[in-house]
């Protein structure tokens, strides 16, 4: 397209790349992981070879078609492995000067004695009033035609029509909070592990409104709680069946599967089935699909890929240097 000849290019992206932070200026990961390996004079052949020709399997953690392939031990690739997570995938993060997105609350719900009380975050919304020039304007009608007069009339209806809607959407944001307040008391006073399953229809019965209008208050807006900022929509959640009567909340479900394999040898990672039997004797009835789906939703890896090595707790990167075996 630019009229320059292939060899040229590729000399000019060459000598690019020798630039500062190592890895810039590659055409993907692979090459950029590479990069970082020749400029810091690495002779883990075995590392190279995983990142020129196995780096899907490496991030899937397959160590063992890494190993078969290579004809190695399943710990070399460990080792080589622990050597490339320490090189980095954007070599321009440090540089970068995005500033950091915070979450501003839009509810506030603090435990005084032993009664929560809710704020709501009006920083954000301005404070919209009738300018009195206007408001002068209309009573002094005679010194203005009626065609002006009939315009302010209909701009002060629309401004008033505006600073309800304005109070209206934060009184109904208010008593969606109370609804959500009442029915979640337990999650207040104790935490996650207390959520109870809640759809949006609950709360829109619960305070006698339309199911799409509390859908529409609660999108994208957070509340700050005695344990964290939550988005709205967090409480509301699906359930599970229970042995003892009461439904589980989904939400639950994923917290006590994060602290079950939180809680598991690294060496053994429990699998779908084994979780799925622990919460059964906890008296969660609930289908191991059910359990893998939630896991994923958590973002846990199957069990054969969270599986750790004695070798692989032990080996620190860099700790040595492996050669391919001939």
């Amino acid at each position: 397209m630019s009229g320059c000849e292939s060899e040229k290019v590729e000399e000019v992206l060459a000598l690019m790349q020798t630039f500062d932070p190592p890895g810039v200026c590659a055409r993907d990961l692979r090459e950029c992981l590479l990069l970082q390996m020749d400029r810091s004079g690495s002779a883990n052949l075995l590392a190279c070879d995983i990142i020129s020709n196995h780096l899907e399997h490496l991030g899937k953690r397959d160590f063992k078609s890494i190993a078969k392939a290579l004809r190695v031990k399943q710990e070399e690739v460990i080792s080589a492995a622990s050597f490339i997570t320490a090189l980095e995938p954007r070599p321009g993060r440090q540089f970068g000067d995005e500033p950091m997105q915070y979450i501003e609350p839009d509810i506030y719900v603090f435990k005084i004695k032993n009664e929560f009380v809710i704020r709501l975050n009006s920083s954000g919304l301005p404070m919209l009033r009738i300018s009195s020039f206007f408001k002068e304007a209309l009573k002094n009608g005679k010194k203005i035609t009626d065609e002006a007069n009939d315009y302010l009339k209909e701009k002060l209806r629309s401004a008033q029509w505006l600073i309800r809607s304005i109070h209206e959407r934060q009184r109904t944001i208010y008593r969606v909070m109370e609804s959500i307040l009442r029915s979640q008391r337990d999650f207040f006073e104790k935490g996650i592990a207390n959520l109870k399953p809640m759809v949006l229809r609950d709360v829109a019965e619960d305070i006698d409104m339309a199911e799409s209008t509390v859908s529409r208050v609660t999108a994208n807006k957070y509340v700050h709680t005695p344990h964290g900022i939550f988005e709205l929509k967090y409480f509301f959640t699906s359930h599970v069946k229970s042995n003892y009567g009461e439904p589980v909340s989904s939400t639950v479900v994923q917290e006590k599967i994060r602290q079950i394999v939180s809680a598991e040898n690294p060496q053994k990672p429990l699998s779908d089935d084994k979780i799925t039997r622990i919460l059964q004797t906890s008296g969660i009835d609930i289908a191991r699909r059910t359990v893998a789906k939630y896991r994923e939703n958590i973002g846990i890896l199957a069990s054969s890929r969270r599986k750790r090595l004695d070798f692989e707790c032990s080996e620190k990167p860099h700790a040595k240097t492996l050669r391919r075996k001939g």
